[in-house]
């Protein structure tokens, strides 16, 4: 019998190591395990993934997209970025654009921790999962790299950064003490970072 050519086969191996990970955590992965769950021959996910690594690294980029591409698809970081540079140039005033940046942010946070918490501590796992595996680095820095490069469109690089990391140090926070997000407190946080930037 002939193969049947399958052009997304490549994806559903790594949706299927996705929920293999989010049901067993990235030590329940296998290229046994993950076979089984797409439900493809064993040899289909060593031909598209030597290595665990190399499956874990795309696993990775997936998750990265998911943020990013809520920060790239908002409307009012796109449409904010002149008007935010013109009300930094007028002074004190500007301060309503840098409200507006710490709303949408925190905005964008809620909308995130809204969705599935097993899918954002699986993001989170996978992006920690990089200080024991050289591998994940460079993809876990790319998130990293784009989110600055989009806020840099609204403030200065250095400020953009610092955002990045805040609302990383929130994620975590939230994730490994179980708790709520806190828009408030998030909010004001952002703002005095964006304000300082000025």
């Amino acid at each position: 019998m002939a193969r049947r050519y399958d052009p997304h086969r490549r994806t559903r191996i790594i949706d299927a190591a996705l929920s293999v990970m989010a049901a067993d955590g990235i030590a329940g992965l296998s290229h046994r395990t993950v076979a089984a769950e797409a439900d493809v021959p064993l040899g289909s996910t060593t031909y598209h993934f030597g290595s665990l690594d190399e499956l874990l690294v795309a696993a990775l980029r997936r998750c990265n997209e998911n943020f990013v591409r809520t920060l790239r698809e908002s409307e009012a970081l796109a449409a904010g970025g002149e008007a935010e540079g013109a009300a930094r140039a007028a002074g004190p005033a500007g301060t309503a654009g840098s409200a507006g940046l710490a709303d949408e942010l925190t905005r964008l946070l809620g909308q995130w921790f809204a969705g599935e918490r097993g899918a954002i501590e699986l993001e989170y796992e996978l992006y920690l999962a990089a200080l024991r595996r050289p591998a994940l680095r460079p993809v876990a820095a790319e998130w990293t790299e784009e989110a600055v490069e989009l806020l840099s469109r609204r403030t200065d690089p250095g400020t953009a950064r610092a955002l990045v990391a805040l609302m990383d140090g929130v994620c975590l926070q939230v994730l490994l003490a179980g708790g709520t997000f806190d828009a408030a407190y998030t909010r004001e946080m952002l703002a005095r970072i964006v304000a300082g930037g000025g």
